[in-house]
């Protein structure tokens, strides 16, 4: 099987590339061959000698280029989110997707809740001219199903995958850690833990809390560190400037494993009550740890099974009272902690690659049919 996958991808930096990176190593375990056709962004050369393609933004050339490259392969897998392709609300896909002659897969990253009329008629025109639509999230699925104007019978939900871990985390020493990772900016909701850190850091151990990431790319292009530096100025003024760090280093999939099973418990304190996948959620189940989170759709569907626990957006005391629990009760975050280990399996990439290869050849053997 070869698979074409139209992406972003190393070394830009955003949870699609990384997704699409991880897939691709996936799928190449399992057998297949993977061709990446990148889409341009910064300028920066491929990481990967899979790269065998750009696309540029706003270039109907680069987008037929682009979909004769996917043609060459068996099946193209397309990445859908509305922030990477040129265009309004990232339009240019379709005209990639109207190139195609083999059988597509897109895996539809963003299901709005609230679209505007043209993401609602870029998504419908995406999905309709797909051979398969995946979603992540049941949650997803069904706001698709019923949001939008999609065949349901295009409709597979494939969890998002994840890197697990070889080994369970070894037994915590030190200072409790509060872990959240990610790149940074507005909508994190880091300030929601901060806040809770008051009536925290003085439990026995001094717990502290760790963001580890850097500033977004996009965001640090147009608005500089304001946000990081503002969470770091709420600390300060909350006296908590030795109990809140951050850390941008930059960590590769190894060591962030690493980081995050040292953590107590990865928080996951985001704005969004849209968010329908989280590949940082998914990250932090698979390392074992118990997880709270604010009360987005992936996190009510992931951690219904007592894997961490769910609170609203608007309700610091319980956000402050989950952590305190987990943090102070070895029964309750090893409990949490045994839920994510029994998921974990399931979340391998290698198993999710299987997954994305048995579509495909249902596809492919379809596809006569459809002619």
């Amino acid at each position: 099987m070869h698979f074409g996958i139209l992406t972003t991808h190393p070394p830009t930096a955003c949870g699609l590339a990384t997704f699409s990176a991880a897939l691709s190593e996936g799928l190449t375990a399992d057998g297949a061959e993977v061709s990446v056709v990148r889409v341009a962004d910064d300028g920066s050369p491929p990481s990967s000698d899979r790269v065998v393609g750009e696309l540029v933004a706003d270039s109907p050339a680069s987008a037929s280029a682009a979909a004769e490259l996917l043609n060459q392969c068996d099946v193209a897998i397309i990445q859908h989110e509305y922030g990477i392709y040129g265009g309004v609300d990232g339009d240019d896909v379709v005209d990639v997707l109207e190139g195609l002659r083999v059988p597509s897969i897109v895996i539809a990253h963003t299901v709005l809740k609230d679209p505007t009329a043209h993401q609602r008629s870029v998504l419908e025109t995406v999905t309709a001219a797909a051979d398969r639509v995946v979603v992540m999230s049941e949650a997803a699925s069904r706001r698709l199903c019923l949001n939008f104007d999609v065949d349901r019978r295009k409709i597979v939900t494939i969890p998002h995958g994840a890197t697990v871990p070889k080994a369970a985390a070894a037994n915590q020493w030190g200072r409790p850690t509060l872990l959240t990772w990610g790149l940074i900016g507005p909508g994190k909701g880091l300030e929601r833990v901060i806040g809770a850190m008051t009536s925290l850091a003085h439990l026995p151990g001094r717990p502290r809390y760790l963001v580890a990431g850097q500033t977004h790319p996009k965001v640090l292009a147009s608005q500089g560190d304001a946000y990081r530096n503002g969470c770091i100025e709420q600390a300060r003024r909350a006296g908590l400037a030795d109990s809140v760090f951050f850390d941008a280093d930059y960590r590769d999939v190894a060591s962030l494993n690493a980081l995050a099973q040292s953590a107590s418990v990865v928080v996951l304190p985001y704005d969004s009550t849209d968010q329908v996948t989280s590949g940082v959620l998914v990250d932090a189940v698979a390392s074992g740890r118990p997880v709270v989170a604010t009360a987005f759709p992936h996190a009510n569907e992931l951690l219904a099974s007592g894997a961490g626990i769910v609170v609203d957006h608007d309700d610091p005391d319980a956000l402050a009272l989950a952590l305190r629990r987990i943090i102070t009760d070895p029964r309750v975050a090893g409990s949490m902690a045994a839920e994510a280990r029994r998921l974990a399996p399931t979340m391998s990439w290698r198993v999710i690659a299987g997954a994305y290869v048995r579509l495909a050849h249902r596809v492919l053997a379809e596809r006569p049919a459809l002619v």
